[in-house]
C-alpha cells in the first residue's frame, strides 16, 4: 500500500474522492522540520494568486491529512492535478501519527515556481480549512487567520 500527506487543497476528502483516488483510510500527520507557505505561484489564476507549498524550518511542523491509498499506484492518480514532475516534485517524507511514523509521498513545489509575496486565493483556502478534523485547534485557526484574496 501507499501513503500520502495533503497540507493543501487535498486535505478536503470531497477533492480527493473528486480527483478519483482511492483511500482506505486518513489519519492526522505531522510533518517535522518544515512549515506550509502559500509560494507556488498559480498558473491558472490571476497573478499574486499562490498554491500551499512547504519550505524547509528546523522547528516548524506541516500539519495535515495522511492518505493510505488503497494501492500503491494511486498516487499517480494525483500527479496530473499537481501538475508532476514539471510544478511539484513528488518525494517520500516521515509523516508522524498517532500510530508511529510512516513514510508517505509528499508534493513540494519546484524552485523554478516559487516567488515570495503570494496569497492564496480564498476558495483554496477553503479547501485547506476542510481539514479541519485532521488538524490542531491552533494550526486550524492559523489557517483560517491566514491573509487571502477575495475571489
Amino acid at each position: 500500500m501507499g501513503w500520502y500527506f495533503a497540507y493543501g487543497s487535498n486535505m478536503n476528502p470531497a477533492r480527493m474522492q473528486a480527483r478519483g483516488v482511492q483511500v482506505n483510510e486518513a489519519l492526522a500527520g505531522r510533518l517535522s522540520g518544515y512549515a506550509l507557505c502559500f509560494n507556488k505561484r498559480s498558473a491558472d489564476r490571476a497573478p499574486g494568486r499562490a498554491y500551499a507549498n512547504i519550505r524547509y524550518q528546523r522547528e516548524g511542523v506541516v500539519e495535515g491529512v495522511l492518505y493510505r491509498l488503497a494501492e500503491p499506484d494511486e498516487i499517480a492518480k494525483l500527479d496530473p492535478f499537481e501538475g508532476t514532475p514539471i510544478y511539484y516534485s513528488r518525494e517520500r517524507l516521515p509523516i508522524v501519527t498517532t500510530q508511529g511514523v510512516q513514510p508517505a509521498w509528499v508534493y513540494i513545489a519546484n524552485p523554478a515556481f516559487r516567488q515570495d509575496g503570494l496569497l492564496p486565493s480564498a476558495d483554496y483556502l477553503a479547501h485547506l480549512l476542510l481539514g479541519r478534523a485532521f488538524l490542531s485547534e491552533t494550526y486550524w485557526s492559523a489557517l483560517a487567520a491566514w491573509p487571502s484574496h477575495p475571489d
